[in-house]
């Protein structure tokens, strides 16, 4: 009956030591995106060209960023999450 995963939970992608949570708040064009972090931090995030035509990235959804050492208030998108799997985040107390 068991189907590799426990009550349905999935290993997500987490955020490395320099990568951090994030919610998208604004759509701001030309690639990039305002998002409110897990830290507490406002920045304007960069979606790369890798993520562009494959990755949808719409307001209120889940990414993970990595802030820029040289300007910590720009970042650029590494990963999006899936709605569910966002869901399974804040069940399990990694974001709000």
């Amino acid at each position: 009956m068991s189907n590799g995963e426990s009550n349905g939970r999935k290993n997500l992608r987490m955020p490395d030591e320099d990568q951090v949570f994030a919610e998208v708040t604004t759509m701001l064009g030309a690639n990039r995106i305002k998002v409110r972090c897990a830290d507490g931090e406002e920045r304007t995030a960069r979606i790369p060209g890798r993520m562009q035509k494959r990755t949808w990235i719409r307001e209120d959804d889940v990414v993970l960023v990595e802030p820029w050492d040289w300007q910590d208030e720009k970042a650029d998108v590494i990963h999006r999450y899936e709605k569910a799997d966002a869901d399974q985040l804040r069940d399990e107390g990694h974001i709000r």
